[in-house]
């Protein structure tokens, strides 16, 4: 059966007429043609965008995650150290004066870095010690050594416990067989009684000696890490190896936001986290 005979006599002229009225080049396009391949282009780019924003989405939230979980760890190793700057009460560390081996003074205020990137380790001790003060300053620099690697910043400072006997000049002498960054310290005696005491350090010298005798001195066996702020963060006993005592450090170096920092951190989103 042909078209004509499907329809109406009486009808064909007007199908005829309404298709030849209405009908343009581009309505009639066959299938798989360019007009379909329009539309499905069309719809392909916006499932296209639409995954392309589920995958930004997706990304944005793992980074945010990532910022948020590592600022939360750094917080957390930040507390950490200020639960460190105290053993028992009083708080270690405070007002001291002293002079270096060249006669300068050197005072608490030294130990702060206006770079916010410096710490400080100190070390009581004295240069007639036979054998625990060789051992633990030799110790020092095999700390400091694998501390540069890591392009952490330290201020090694050696303190006498033996005021009489450790002038400028005898600290001078005896630091030049450890690490070459050692900074020496001495002072009359009350000047490094009060800066033991701020640090609670022990120290006994045998009584009515003369400077020219030998003796030996009893005193704590500690390093005292202090942060660029110039506040006790933490403690690296006689038994801590190398590994310990740098992993001490780093992890009060990891930990370390300047005060400035902090508070503005605080008035941020995230202050929630510094409370």
């Amino acid at each position: 059966m042909s078209w004509s005979d499907s329809v109406p006599v009486h009808m064909a002229p007007i199908l005829l007429a309404d298709i030849s009225l209405n009908w343009t080049p581009g309505d009639i396009v066959a299938i798989g043609g360019s007009d379909t391949n329009h539309k499905y282009a069309k719809g392909g780019s916006i499932e296209f965008a639409a995954w392309k924003a589920i995958l930004l989405f997706i990304g944005a939230g793992a980074i945010g995650t990532y910022f948020f979980s590592k600022e939360k760890e750094r917080l957390r190793k930040q507390r950490e150290m200020e639960q460190n700057r105290s053993v028992g009460k009083p708080l270690i560390g405070g007002p001291f004066s002293l002079v270096d081996t060249e006669g300068n003074k050197f005072t608490h205020e030294n130990l702060k870095d206006e770079n916010g990137k410096r710490f400080s380790i100190i070390y009581f001790g004295f240069s007639h010690c036979p054998d625990v003060c060789p051992e633990e300053l030799d110790k020092l620099g095999e700390m400091l050594t694998e501390l540069k690697k890591d392009n952490i910043e330290m201020q090694p400072i050696f303190i006498t416990c033996d005021p009489a006997r450790d002038t400028p000049e005898v600290i001078k002498t005896y630091l030049e067989d450890f690490h070459p960054d050692l900074v020496g310290l001495t002072g009359s005696y009350d000047q490094v009684k009060n800066c033991c005491k701020q640090y609670r350090v022990y120290f006994s010298t045998p009584p009515n000696v003369r400077p020219d005798q030998d003796y030996l001195v009893d005193h704590s066996i500690f390093f005292y890490v202090m942060d660029p702020e110039g506040n006790f963060v933490d403690v690296i006993g006689r038994e801590a190896n190398v590994k310990e005592g740098v992993e001490k450090i780093r992890k009060a170096a990891d930990a370390f936001m300047p005060e400035s920092e902090r508070q503005k951190k605080q008035q941020s989103w995230l202050g929630f986290l510094y409370k």
